[in-house]
């Protein structure tokens, strides 16, 4: 334990130091509030660990090297963060979970394959390839309506095979919207 002489001894040499951390900091960091903040904090850490100093002992060098690895410190630590200000780097590497996609595409494809062949033809050539009805029943070789028909009819089918009771269930959840309507990296908000 520290006698009265031994505190204000080490409170009156961390005051006398003040001047040349901030100079020693500023050096360091190159920006004069960056350096207010490394001063403050080694002397906060001298203030904590001032049992571990030793009297007699040079504490000017002391707390030269407390501001010199705690400026080191935070290098290491900045070079592993990112700065995000605004938000818009977390936004924009924000994804839909994989998992529910995945299996959501394998009920799809088990459902599909339940169709019968024209009907799976029909809705793969619409839905899934983008045809209008009039290519796809000029591939189909038959009439628009027949493929109109046959599109419906494989709809209805996957709806019941699915379980989907709206029409609000089909497209992205809420997620997935929040992820699209999300504004790109540098676009106006």
């Amino acid at each position: 334990m520290a006698t009265m002489d031994e505190a204000q001894n080490f409170k009156n040499g961390l005051l006398a130091a003040i001047p040349g951390l901030r100079a020693f900091a500023i050096s360091l960091s190159g920006a004069v509030d960056k350096a207010d903040d490394l001063v403050q904090e080694t002397l906060v850490r001298a203030w904590d660990k001032q049992a571990s100093f030793q009297p007699g002992t040079n504490q000017r060098a002391w707390l030269f090297t407390i501001l010199r690895n705690e400026f080191y410190s935070q290098m290491r630590k900045r070079g592993r963060e990112v700065s995000d200000a605004d938000g818009a780097l977390t936004t924009a590497m924000a994804a839909h979970p994989e998992q529910s996609g995945k299996m959501d595409m394998q009920d799809f494809r088990t459902a599909l394959v339940q169709l019968p062949e024209d009907q799976r033809e029909a809705i793969v050539l619409v839905g899934a390839t983008g045809l209008s009805y009039e290519e796809a029943a000029e591939i189909c070789g038959c009439a628009v309506g027949t493929v109109k028909s046959r599109v419906s009819r494989a709809r209805t089918r996957l709806c019941e095979i699915l379980g989907v009771d709206d029409s609000s269930e089909y497209g992205p959840d809420d997620v997935a919207t929040h992820v699209l309507n999300r504004p790109l990296v540098g676009d106006a908000a």
